[in-house]
């Protein structure tokens, strides 16, 4: 599981990347896509058992 478990924490990082650039650029649409992308991560992290941290 180390592999998935490595890919889940390096998605998650590069959204909450995305969606800090996306609220500094006041793209709201790019805003929301990453937020939903972001809560999609995190409900598969705990459904494996991955602990990601509660923010980036």
């Amino acid at each position: 599981m180390g592999e998935f478990a490595a890919e889940v924490r390096l998605r998650l990082s590069e959204a909450y990347a995305s969606l800090e650039a996306a609220r500094a650029n006041g793209d709201l649409y790019l805003a929301e896509a990453r937020t939903l992308d972001i809560e999609d991560l995190r409900r598969i992290a705990s459904r494996h058992d991955i602990e990601v941290p509660c923010t980036p």
